[in-house]
């Protein structure tokens, strides 16, 4: 083959525009990435983790009642004043063979307080339950984008793959003709072990995530999940001061925090009745048999009241008292902490979703511009000499890698998002129309929860 610099420069162009960064805006993938939304749903429905604390909140409201109910009756049966010289039930006018009631009755109100105090523990279960929920939707979310930037690194290594091999046919054809240096066929070999060891651990991770994402499913065989495609660049208004407003009311934990202080108010309530004494109500009913000589002798009635005294108050009543008035205000400051803690937390995540929006536009606008023109600028400085063959080649590798890392910063916006909306604990805008929308992990976390009753209605009844 003869030698010529311009035909040999020529097929390098022709490989390098093979492997030309993929845009956003270019043509669909071959297979339509499972929804988000859909994915978020199924975890919903089929985690076993849910499904527990479903049951565990819907045991303690059935269990409410019973903590408000009094305490089953004792029947009692005996014989009372039986001589034991001749166990004759005639010989003795006292003996009697009885039938007793009693009836235990706590101090006027803790009944009340009691079944409260149940209900209010299954309010708080469905509260974690919903947080749960939420915690889950973005662990899914966060797989999920994971998952996407990995399948487009294995993009991106396939088409730097793809430009080594291209060049490495060029650098070939070149030493063959004395045009070239083997040392450049060895460079660009390199290059491609390099990249096909990174092939090797982009697969071993993205099987990772698959198997992440079916776990959280709960699927009994592995499936496996489509990627997302490229993020939507676009950001949703973030006002950090509605959106710890927001936080504030809608965060389940917020709410879990605000139960256990009306439960520790119901706990300081019970210890306070705990000072008025419980009693128990006993009526008992005594058959006599007639005596020896054939007289009938009246059967007996009698009743009693029986109360608990608080003789060991220092130690029992006292007690319960000052530790229930320590949890209650454990139960506040935790509610405060939250409180205080939780807008700073929404400032941050928002804060960080602005920060990714810009680096997403700055390497858009400025550093992938300057990285294509770096590497046009080298390969035209190959053609004449100036630039030896791993400076150009490293210099379109480099284009790729930028293009990657942009990518990256469109990926972690989307995780930070759904981080944000657990935080907040609802969508941060309304759903788009069915043909457009990318609902997020929380709107989902949010309309699956949305059927979940209040147990504060049955507080409120009782």
């Amino acid at each position: 083959m003869a030698k010529n610099p311009t035909m040999m420069i020529c097929i390098i162009l022709a490989g390098l525009a093979l492997a030309a960064p993929a845009r956003a805006e270019g043509p669909e993938a071959p297979v339509r990435p499972q929804a988000l939304h859909a994915l978020v749903a199924e975890g919903l429905e089929h985690n076993q983790e849910l499904r527990s604390l479903a049951e565990t909140a819907a045991g303690l409201r059935a269990a409410a009642p019973a903590a408000g109910s009094l305490a089953d009756p004792v029947l009692g049966l005996g014989v009372i004043g039986l001589p034991v010289d001749t166990f004759d039930t005639r010989q003795e006018a006292m003996t009697q063979k009885q039938v007793s009631l009693s009836q235990k009755v706590p101090w006027f109100g803790t009944l009340g307080l009691s079944e409260k105090a149940a209900l209010l523990k299954a309010v708080r279960a469905d509260k974690q339950l919903q947080a749960k929920r939420l915690e889950l939707a973005r662990k899914i979310a966060d797989a999920w984008y994971d998952l996407g930037l990995v399948a487009r690194g294995l993009e991106v290594n396939a088409q730097l793959a793809a430009m080594v091999d291209q060049t490495l046919k060029v650098a070939e054809t070149r030493y063959a003709t004395g045009a070239g240096l083997q040392q450049d066929i060895l460079s660009a070999q390199v290059r491609r072990s390099e990249l096909e060891d990174e092939r090797i651990g982009l697969a071993q991770r993205r099987r990772s995530l698959e198997d992440a994402i079916n776990g959280l499913l709960n699927r009994e065989r592995f499936t496996s999940v489509a990627p997302p495609a490229l993020p939507d660049p676009a950001l949703p208004a973030l006002d950090p001061e509605a959106l710890a407003a927001r936080a504030l009311r809608h965060n389940p934990l917020v709410a879990v925090r605000t139960v256990e202080i009306e439960m520790a108010d119901v706990d300081v309530a019970l210890a306070e009745k705990a000072y008025g004494p419980d009693m128990t109500f006993t009526v008992a009913y005594g058959q006599r048999d007639d005596d020896l000589l054939g007289r009938e002798r009246a059967d007996l009635a009698s009743a009693q009241v029986t109360l608990s005294l608080p003789l060991w108050q220092a130690t029992r009543q006292d007690s319960k008292l000052e530790a229930a008035k320590k949890a209650r205000e454990a139960a506040d400051r935790a509610l405060e902490a939250l409180k205080r803690s939780l807008p700073h937390r929404v400032d941050a995540l928002a804060g960080e979703a602005r920060d990714l929006a810009r680096s997403w536009e700055l390497n858009r606008d400025a550093i992938l511009l300057q990285g294509s023109q770096r590497a046009d600028a080298s390969l035209a400085a190959y053609e004449v000499g100036k630039v030896e063959f791993d400076t150009m080649l490293n210099a379109r590798l480099s284009l790729l890698r930028m293009q990657l890392r942009a990518e990256t910063s469109l990926f972690a916006l989307q995780r930070k998002l759904a981080e944000l909306e657990e935080a907040v604990g609802s969508p941060l805008a309304a759903p788009a129309p069915a043909a457009t929308a990318s609902p997020t992990a929380a709107a989902a976390a949010s309309a699956a929860t949305a059927s979940v009753p209040d147990l504060h209605t049955d507080i409120a009844t009782r």
